[in-house]
């Protein structure tokens, strides 16, 4: 069967692989969905600006991803950023500057993509640390103009994310989780209407 080279089988996060890649102790808070802020692209360039003060030519690439970078769709209030460095599974290398400057670290996911998150405060922001061969930075570039492109699907992503945050979910993964099956569907649309690659349908197991 051929797919998509940036197709993932669907997964949900269990609360074990949660905490066994969190760095110190979780806070308890509630998930807050906010209609889109003009100021969400300064917020970003603030964050980008920090990020490559501390690592120079060690930034690889920045780039502004999730909810907070699609225009006039519903969010969390927390800028999420997407960083490109030379090895990221060496922190060595690069987290050092970056705690001095402020970020620290939350996440070490190493068998996933040596993937890591840093978490900057003013403002709010979870930068997200790869390699330049990672596939999940590709994955949010996509899914994000996706949606810019398709009021349809924009709509619709917000509807559940709104519907969500009355919830009371006080969990990052619930609230991943819960998104977890539409993230999916659009993205096997995105794969089924990618010219560059063939993909042949992968249906989520049903719910």
């Amino acid at each position: 069967m051929t797919t998509h080279p940036l197709w993932r089988p669907y997964e949900l996060v269990t609360p074990d692989e949660l905490a066994r890649v969190r760095v110190g102790v979780a806070k308890p808070w509630t998930i807050e969905v906010v209609a889109p802020e003009r100021g969400w692209p300064a917020a970003y360039e603030r964050v980008a600006s920090a990020l490559r003060a501390a690592l120079g030519p060690r930034t690889l690439s920045v780039a502004h991803v999730g909810s907070t970078s699609v225009p006039g769709l519903w969010a969390k209030p927390i800028i999420d950023v997407d960083l490109i460095v030379a090895d990221s599974g060496d922190e060595p290398a690069w987290l050092p500057d970056l705690e001095a400057a402020g970020f620290v670290l939350s996440i070490r996911e190493p068998e996933w993509e040596q993937h890591r998150v840093v978490k900057y405060f003013d403002p709010n922001a979870n930068v997200h640390v790869f390699p330049p061969d990672a596939v999940e930075p590709q994955r949010h570039l996509v899914f994000a103009t996706w949606l810019a492109e398709h009021p349809t699907e924009l709509a619709m992503y917000a509807d559940l994310k709104r519907r969500l945050a009355t919830q009371g979910l006080d969990e990052v993964g619930t609230y991943t989780n819960a998104k977890a099956a539409l993230v999916y569907d659009i993205h096997e649309r995105i794969f089924a209407a990618d010219p560059a690659h063939i993909h042949e349908p992968q249906p989520r197991p049903a719910s």
